[in-house]
């Protein structure tokens, strides 16, 4: 267990890495005693630096939600990190890169909320019940850890490696489709780099977002009407530089584009 000096401590380091744009060590050598309750008591610490400069929370977003990713991080179950309204860009508009410090980009389903969710107990029946709508949607991660040498301490630490949001502009009744078998295709400066189904999250995002509201749940906290929730990654994460636009396409619900600007010459 870290002492709360060491919490503090670790997050102001990567707050600094936002600043600054240099990537820190990885926490988990740092810290080598850090546990994944610790993590997610720097990630909270970085949160009320955010909210206390007049940033908001607006949603959550899920990760490791394949069973691929979670052998690699030797973990058993997915982690989360928070959404700020700044992390949210529109469809279709440059997004400053300078933002960024080693971004990745991964196709995802984003759940808006109908209605509160409170754990524990949260069934797959009353996440599905509680979305009022979906949408396609990309989410940039970006990792304040240098070459995202990560472990499950630093990527939760670093509030799940979160980066930014972009969604879709056409809501779907989630009755509407199968989200378990529903495809996706990711498309970076027009060529196909990955394909993968809802069944790579979970089994289904509704398991995801179940999962979401059972561990804030254990904490206290309530997945609220109105908030974003993006339930994972399709695909492996895709490395995206300045200049590079990429679709989502998702057959029978939609598509979304996000686009790095060009680096500023000056």
């Amino acid at each position: 267990m870290m002492r709360r000096s060491e919490v503090r401590e670790a997050a102001a380091a990567l707050l600094d890495a936002y600043r600054s744009g240099t990537p820190i060590p990885p926490l988990s050598t740092t810290y080598p005693g850090a546990t994944v309750t610790d993590a997610y008591r720097i990630q909270q610490e970085q949160v009320r630096s955010w909210t206390e400069a007049g940033d908001q929370v607006r949603g959550h977003k899920i990760g490791l939600v394949s069973a691929a990713i979670q052998r690699q991080m030797g973990v058993h179950e997915p982690d989360y990190g928070h959404l700020t309204a700044s992390m949210f860009h529109p469809e279709h508009r440059p997004i400053p890169a300078g933002g960024f410090i080693q971004p990745r980009i991964e196709p995802e389903i984003a759940f808006i909320l109908g209605a509160p969710l409170r754990g524990p107990g949260v069934t797959v029946d009353d996440a599905a019940r509680s979305v009022r709508y979906l949408l396609p949607a990309l989410e940039i991660v970006d990792s304040r850890i240098q070459n995202w040498k990560i472990s499950i301490v630093d990527t939760i630490a670093d509030n799940a490696s979160s980066g930014a949001a972009i969604l879709g502009s056409t809501p779907i009744d989630p009755a509407d489709v199968d989200l378990r078998s529903a495809n996706c295709t990711l498309i970076r400066n027009g060529v196909v780099t990955e394909t993968g189904t809802g069944a790579a999250v979970l089994g289904t995002p509704f398991n995801a977002l179940a999962w979401l509201a059972n561990a804030v749940g254990a904490l206290g906290v309530s997945l609220e009407p109105g908030q974003v929730v993006l339930s994972g990654s399709f695909t492996r994460a895709v490395t995206i530089a300045p200049g590079d636009s990429v679709t989502a396409d998702f057959p029978g619900i939609g598509r979304v584009t996000a686009a790095l600007a060009e680096e500023d010459p000056s």
